[in-house]
């Protein structure tokens, strides 16, 4: 072959494979988004669930100086849910349970930033003015600025746990009742009536998100990871941003992650009695570098196994025991030419581990 015409067909070559690659990439940015999650704001409340005023600032300050889209969660979900594109590096801001924090200390910082921002409120403890806990009145007043006020049911319930000898039918029976209390009182108070569901410590199975579907709800969790097209929207990922969490090196490179485009065939649901159990992922075929995605428990490498590459399936081995009541697997895997992730986990729980 004439050695200009070779010339041309590689370098023709390296660019239609630069091109479906920027495109890849472009596509995948604009079908995600990241919701991260916060309890306390504060630094006087439990290490574990709370992030300093300061260090809150950092990450607002971080958004705002790097050009992300920080947009209201139900702009994001419905844009997601009917595959709508949204800009890159959209991210939206939740709270849960209703901390007296989160209307003193980041309110007025939000305020200050301009973000809007979802709050996923415990109505029990309001009901009581219970100590450390927002009033109706401090609720109302972020409502009528904007805030979207969500449901975290009445008193912040182990959703899995059953009371001695109740059958599964009263016990869902049970959780229905407890989710439609709290959503009726949401709107007594605010007149807002989304149907979204943050599950207290982010606990669920199948028979809990087939009752949020029954009721129109979408369902919020607490597993890390990007959201996307394909996120199961009866359990969406948020990222907790708390503890050792809370700091921006971790933080930053979960603002900028992104979904993958992946299956989980097992399992069905996250209840487990098994210390080592497996899971089995199916990637978006010819979208990813699969020896470059990474498999990750405690901070140790998990096996994996792809002996399904063909049909793109993933299974994720252990060798070493669980003995919490939550755990999940972290997948990961960099975006092509630059320094963003793809993020996914399988969210575990042991509802017998107290």
């Amino acid at each position: 072959m004439h050695r200009a015409r070779r010339t041309y067909i590689i370098e023709f070559t390296l660019l239609a494979v630069g091109l479906a690659l920027l495109s890849a990439c472009t596509n995948a940015a604009e079908e995600h988004g990241v919701i991260v999650l916060y309890h306390h704001v504060a630094e006087d409340t439990p290490a574990s669930t709370s992030i300093s005023p300061g260090q809150f600032r950092t990450h607002l300050e971080y958004l705002r100086d790097n050009d992300f889209n920080v947009m209201r969660l139900d702009d994001m979900i419905s844009a997601l849910q009917e595959r709508r594109a949204l800009p890159d590096l959209s991210v939206a801001i939740t709270f849960d349970d209703g901390y007296e924090s989160i209307f003193d200390n980041a309110f007025p910082l939000l305020q200050e930033f301009g973000f809007p921002f979802a709050l996923f409120l415990s109505t029990g403890p309001i009901d009581r003015q219970q100590q450390g806990y927002m009033s109706w009145d401090q609720v109302v007043q972020l409502s009528e600025a904007g805030v979207l006020i969500a449901n975290h049911m009445v008193e912040h319930p182990y959703m899995l746990d059953r009371e001695p000898g109740e059958e599964e039918s009263e016990w869902l029976q049970r959780n229905r009742q407890e989710l439609l209390t709290a959503e009726r009182r949401i709107q007594e108070y605010t007149g807002q009536n989304h149907r979204y569901l943050a599950y207290p410590y982010g606990e669920y199975n199948s028979t809990l998100k087939a009752m949020l579907a029954a009721e129109g709800f979408v369902g919020l969790a607490q597993n890390s990871g990007a959201t996307g097209f394909e996120s199961d929207f009866l359990a969406l990922p948020r990222f907790p941003l708390a503890s050792i969490y809370a700091n921006l090196d971790t933080a930053r490179t979960k603002f900028t992650s992104l979904a993958f485009d992946v299956q989980q065939l097992q399992p069905e649901s996250p209840v487990t009695s098994e210390s080592r159990p497996s899971s089995i992922l199916k990637f978006e075929p010819g979208a990813y570098n699969f020896s470059q995605i990474g498999c990750f428990a405690n901070s140790q490498a998990l096996g994996l196994d792809w002996s399904n590459e063909e049909e793109s399936k993933l299974t994720i081995t252990v060798d070493m025991d669980f003995t919490g009541r939550r755990w999940r697997y972290i997948c990961t895997a960099p975006l092509p030419g630059s320094d963003r992730f793809y993020w996914y986990s399988v969210q575990w729980i042991d509802p017998e581990v107290n």
